[in-house]
């Protein structure tokens, strides 16, 4: 029993021993494409990637970790492998270094996806015997690259999974050339979906690039010169919005790439070449079936999920209003807009983000239509994150709406109840300051009333208006004279609704 264990020991020194030899022989190319295949570092100079890859062979024994070492050896010196070759299924190969087979079932409606670096597919080995060892520690699930989900794309299918795009060699445009097929259902999804406009069906095959980082998930992300080339023609790809401020770089809109116009809507295999430069940052790549919404699909979505009850909202009021005690400022209310702060209208559809910490809302139909558009998911009011999974449609605002249509601002009261904010009415042309009578007995020589009449019916003194000039008074006295001569003729038109006499104290 003693002997059998050195002997399996000895064999296990002998393979770390072949497999730091191996490593030691590499290139950069080499080290670097190990280093990515674990998801270390590839960057520094040779002896650190080097001793990284020592490191990798000496604490991370995997099988297949030895297997892409073998792998790596055996194509740089072109050796063929006689011990862990699998036999190769009757498929077509792509002997370019990202290939992607996609077979199926004819009993199934799921497509298989398996990736290969080489001409051999080698299969996952964690968990079975090599070479008459025994079990290998386990090793650690390496984490994968996730991307972002976007409310316009529901995903039906992954076809493949984020793959990192690994240089072939040291220049700067590389290419990485992909081979799959669909499967009869997805076929006829596509085939008898919609179309959102001529020529653009509703059920789409993308293509997805982002930064190769596990850390959380990442949003779309276009590498340098990319150029996306399907069968034997190339994609048409988002193009920079322009700049008109100096100094600033373009931006460009990275979205999913529709390939689904040029792809064989048949059993036949599809090739895609993805065209990117190489300067130093990592790239994955993925493809999706997807079901692309409209602006209106997801309106009606929040419509029937996302409605907030108007309780619950006049709760949301009076937790804002509420009196802190260790503040010194008391609040008693706080002013709503009935207007859209996108597009200066009433509010149809009240919404806002439940994360955001303001009362005011802006229109869920703008809102969706303008990141149709072009997708920012900000919110108008506060500049904050507002996604679509966090939308909330305010039902007290929305009964507001129907209650108050004269009105373009409310106020919410302490206790949850509201009033409304009517604009102020036209001032009227009679003077809103005290009058100053001329000749009268009292002390402060102030009209209480517009009134010909004193306070116990009496005539009051003549007062006189400073605010007319001559030339108005003296046309006023013959007008006057006028209407004296003839009292069936026009009345003449007033400045004021007061009788003569007045004058401002202002």
């Amino acid at each position: 029993m003693i002997s059998s264990v050195f002997v399996l020991l000895k064999q296990v020194l002998k393979k770390w021993d072949a497999n730091q030899n191996m490593v030691m022989s590499f290139r950069v190319s080499d080290l670097q494409m190990l280093l990515g295949f674990v998801g270390r570092s590839k960057s520094g100079l040779k002896h650190e990637l080097v001793t990284r890859a020592l490191q990798l062979v000496q604490f991370d024994c995997s099988p297949e970790v030895f297997k892409k070492i073998k792998e790596l050896y055996e194509t740089r010196y072109a050796k063929k492998s006689s011990e862990v070759a699998q036999p190769q299924p009757q498929q077509h190969r792509s002997p370019e270094a990202l290939s992607i087979h996609s077979s199926y079932d004819r009993g199934s409606t799921v497509a298989r996806t398996s990736i290969s670096t080489t001409n051999i597919d080698y299969p996952a080995l964690y968990g079975k015997y090599l070479n008459g060892l025994g079990r290998l520690p386990p090793k650690v699930a390496k984490p994968e690259v996730r991307l972002v989900k976007l409310p316009f794309y529901t995903t039906l299918d992954e076809l493949l999974k984020p793959t990192e795009l690994v240089p072939q060699n040291n220049e700067k445009l590389q290419e990485s050339p992909c081979i799959f097929a669909l499967t009869p259902r997805q076929v006829e999804l596509i085939r008898n979906s919609r179309e959102l406009q001529p020529g653009v069906k509703s059920v789409q095959v993308v293509l997805r690039i982002c930064y190769t980082d596990t850390s959380s998930p990442q949003e779309d992300q276009y590498p340098p010169n990319i150029a996306v080339k399907v069968n034997h023609s190339y994609c048409s790809v988002p193009g920079y919005y322009p700049s008109n401020k100096p100094g600033v770089e373009p931006k460009r809109p990275c979205r999913p790439i529709n390939l689904t116009h040029l792809m064989y809507l048949s059993a036949a295999t599809n090739r895609i070449t993805v065209t990117w430069g190489n300067y130093g940052k990592s790239y994955s790549v993925g493809l999706y079936l997807v079901r692309q919404m409209t602006s209106a699909e997801l309106l009606q979505r929040l419509k029937t999920i996302g409605i907030k009850h108007p309780e619950l909202c006049k709760a949301l009021v009076k937790e804002k209003l509420r009196l802190d005690p260790d503040s010194e400022i008391a609040t008693t209310g706080v002013r709503v807009s009935l207007i859209c702060p996108l597009v200066k209208m009433r509010l149809s559809v009240p919404c806002r983000a439940e994360t955001c910490a303001h009362l005011q809302c802006f229109d869920a139909v703008f809102y969706l239509q303008m990141n149709e558009k072009k997708p920012t998911w900000m919110c108008p009011v506060c500049d904050k994150p507002a996604p679509y999974d966090q939308l909330i449609i305010d039902g007290l605002l929305s009964k507001i709406l129907t209650e108050c249509e004269d009105a373009d601002e409310i106020e919410y009261l302490v206790d949850g109840s509201w009033c409304p904010i009517r604009a102020e009415k036209e001032r009227s042309c009679s003077p809103q300051c005290p009058i100053l009578v001329l000749g009268s007995s009292d002390v402060n020589g102030l009209l209480p009333t517009p009134n010909g009449n004193g306070e116990n019916g009496k005539a009051t003194a003549d007062v006189v208006d400073l605010t007319l000039d001559s030339s108005s008074s003296e046309e006023e006295e013959e007008e006057d004279e006028e209407d004296d001569d003839d009292d069936e003729g026009p009345q003449p038109k007033r400045r004021c609704s007061y009788e003569k006499g007045l004058v401002s104290a202002c």
